[in-house]
């Protein structure tokens, strides 16, 4: 999948990855790439200054923890982001429609041609 098309996505997909629960930085990054069939191998320097960006937002919430002797920054999803989400979900719905509708052909109409 082309980089570009995750632009003005990437938000949404990291808040509805963390719908299921709280997740660090890499899981977040493993989750992105399993649920999309690994379509999606996003660097971390793509991730990380997302999930920053949320943070300071309000959208998600951090914790440090240590896990087998390593620092870890887990992120939560916060009721803002909730909220976020379901408004992200609700305008791709909208998005994806409107493609589909101009990219679907329409039965009866010359494929290609002026009518």
């Amino acid at each position: 999948m082309k980089p570009d098309a995750v632009r003005g996505h990437l938000d949404g997909l990291i808040l509805a990855v963390l719908e299921d629960g709280p997740r660090h930085g890499y899981s977040i990054i493993e989750a992105l790439q399993t649920r999309s069939g690994g379509a999606l191998e996003l660097p971390t320097g793509t991730v990380y200054p997302a999930l920053r960006r949320l943070e300071r937002a309000a959208l998600l919430s951090g914790a440090w923890s240590t896990v087998g002797g390593r620092e870890r920054r887990t992120y939560t999803l916060t009721r803002a982001g909730r909220h976020a989400l379901a408004g992200q979900r609700a305008e791709w719905n909208e998005f994806s429609a409107v493609v589909d509708a101009v990219l679907r052909p329409a039965a009866g109409r010359p494929a290609g041609g002026i009518s």
